[in-house]
């Protein structure tokens, strides 16, 4: 098996908050790297940092102190190093590539559901003809039919409100899909389809590092990496998704059975 390409790496990540006189170092020195193609999910307690370091290799926040650096393929022949980007170079950024799924999904009310995405599209693709087809092929692999294009959010159940938030995170071919919590807001079903879609979508080959508090959400990931007090406890590797292990009628049930197993067992060594 050849080795994984690295896409984007964390070199003596440090975030801190300033109160007055009071510091709070949410994030250390934290050393990562993220790989093409895989499904990262971080886990971790409340504060833990989590959605900083989420924020922090995205792009959305500047690191205290460290490097995030972005790379075009694996032997690090072309980098980006974007802790040090101006405010415009970062935006810039964000739109050409990366992706975001919020836990609140952020729609514009105002806005039709193929709106909400074509407005994301824009700002990277001025062809609407081409962009329009893109969003409508994306939204109906979701299940957002035709009948709910032209739909106020307002309109839509917010499991199909969530499906629109991911189309719009991917409708510009990020390089990684940032979500986080995106299925705290959902109730079960809703969360499962949102986790389908998401399992898919790496299926296909999108890098997705995700932050869950559950281990439902976690299951769908390859590398699970557990956060406490703003370092990495550990990670394990559970293997590509195998499908639901409660489900009888799953082909890949045992495989499935042992990566919940492990899963479980590495949180609870975890103290989680």
């Amino acid at each position: 098996m050849s080795e994984k390409e690295i896409i984007l790496t964390a070199k003596d990540l440090s975030k801190t908050f300033s109160n007055g006189s009071i510091q709070q170092h949410v994030l250390k020195n934290l050393n990562l790297s993220i790989y093409r193609g895989d499904f990262t999910v971080i886990m971790g307690n409340s504060g833990s940092g989590k959605s900083t370091l989420l924020y922090a290799l995205s792009g959305m926040d500047r690191p205290s102190m460290g490097t995030v650096t972005y790379h075009t393929d694996g032997d690090g022949a072309k980098e980006t190093e974007i802790s040090s980007y101006s405010n415009d170079k970062l935006a810039v950024f964000r739109r050409d590539r990366v992706g975001f799924v919020f836990q609140q999904n952020y729609l514009n009310d105002s806005m039709s559901a193929l709106d909400n995405v074509m407005v994301c599209g824009l700002l990277k693709n001025s062809d609407r003809k081409a962009l329009a087809k893109k969003a409508k092929e994306l939204l109906n692999h979701v299940e957002i039919g035709e009948e709910d294009f032209r739909k106020f959010p307002s309109q839509l159940s917010g499991g199909q409100q969530q499906r629109v938030a991911v189309v719009r995170g991917v409708i510009n071919s990020p390089e990684v899909l940032y979500a986080d919590e995106p299925t705290g807001a959902l109730n079960s079903q809703n969360t499962e389809n949102v986790l389908d879609i998401l399992s898919d979508l790496n299926q296909e080959g999108q890098s997705i590092v995700m932050v869950t508090h559950t281990i439902k959400a976690a299951e769908r990931g390859n590398r699970i990496i557990y956060l406490a007090d703003g370092v990495i406890s550990d990670e394990v590797e559970l293997g590509p998704y195998a499908g639901d292990y409660k489900d009888e009628r799953n082909p890949r049930l045992e495989e499935a059975r042992e990566r919940h197993a492990k899963l479980k067992s590495f949180l609870q060594d975890m103290g989680w």
